[in-house]
């Protein structure tokens, strides 16, 4: 079997160390395998495969000679490398915001349009872990009936804000326990028993960049221009996974039952629904799991072609990691790096 030189860039965070993760769990072809992070997290070791390998600080030289890097650094780190890196003959597999808009760049969720990843020019974006955990849910629902308009809230984990967000999560609510004021520095409010709108900046019209992100990669991956889709994202005191509530509206009735089956039988879904015991998904249950739980499929009582239901996913992994490790598995599958 090939193998393959890859980058991990960002690989001290959490979701290089998920991806570090997967790789193994995966067996995917690794030949060498290479972690990039800033000088100030150069000299580190990092286990794979039995291994203990060194951190090294990115750099031109560093890029050489890859064939795939997965980058989790951050907007401003991709920006600067990414062009870097396939200059030198790599595929970049980017996980930050830089390139997710930008004509000519597929945006790709495996389950959704793989085959936008024919086309690539060296750069392939990873979407927001929101629409990840969304389009996967909705895509086959709009396949068998077309969608006419997403309304949708999320509840989103500390992990959406990197390793030190989950951190400072734990430490509030020992703090607060402790009867002692919660302090930040991750986040601009306490998250620990309490919430608040999501706190990326907001545009003039009032929405914030997470939901624009959902309306805007949502389109891009649906191949719907049009999509008419509203979102709230809030920032909720749960330490991993994501959850959303959806509403969907149909050109037609689209039967619970047929909506269940379809999801039951969906890539990356699990079906979660036990209406006797009032069980469905939580975080607690999606964190650690590659597929999207969904449950609650129910009819909207206001309007005859709606649907509601629940969904919840792991933002580290199916959210970030394990969607990039899925699009180099089919890269390297269809010969197209």
């Amino acid at each position: 079997m090939a193998t393959y030189r890859v980058g991990i860039l960002g690989a001290t965070g959490a979701v290089g160390a998920e991806i570090r993760q997967l790789l193994a769990e995966r067996q995917f072809p690794v030949g060498e395998l290479r972690l990039l992070a800033s000088p100030r997290s150069a000299g580190q070791t990092l286990a794979f495969a039995g291994e203990s390998l060194p951190v090294r600080p990115v750099s031109a030289s560093e890029l050489q000679n890859l064939d795939i890097v997965l980058a989790s650094a951050g907007g401003s780190v991709s920006r600067e490398w990414a062009p870097v890196a396939v200059q030198q003959g790599a595929v970049v597999i980017d996980n930050s915001s830089a390139f997710r808009l930008e004509p000519g760049v597929p945006l790709v969720v495996p389950e959704v349009n793989p085959q936008a990843l024919q086309n690539h020019r060296g750069i392939i974006a990873n979407p927001n872990c929101t629409t990840i955990l969304l389009c996967v849910v909705i895509y086959p629902l709009h396949q068998a009936q077309s969608i006419q308009r997403v309304v949708v809230a999320t509840y989103q984990s500390a992990s959406g804000a990197g390793a030190r967000a989950m951190q400072e999560l734990l430490r509030q609510t020992q703090q607060i326990l402790e009867n002692q004021p919660a302090t930040t520095e991750i986040f601009p409010y306490p998250l620990a028993f309490n919430l608040f709108p999501h706190n990326s900046p907001c545009n003039d019209q009032g929405y914030c960049q997470e939901e624009l992100k959902m309306i805007q990669e949502s389109r891009k991956i649906m191949g719907l221009p049009a999509l008419r889709l509203t979102a709230t994202c809030v920032r909720v005191p749960v330490l991993r996974a994501h959850s959303e509530a959806v509403n969907l509206e149909f050109s037609q009735p689209f039967p619970v039952a047929k909506a269940q089956e379809i999801l039951g039988n969906s890539p990356g879904v699990e079906l979660v629904e036990n209406w006797q015991n009032n069980y469905f998904p939580m975080p607690i249950h999606a964190s650690g799991k590659d597929a999207v739980l969904v449950g609650r499929i129910r009819q909207d009582l206001s309007h005859p072609c709606g649907l509601d239901l629940w969904l919840c996913g792991d933002q580290i992994r199916k959210g970030a990691a394990l969607n990039a490790v899925q699009i180099a598995e089919y890269l390297i599958q269809k010969n197209w790096l």
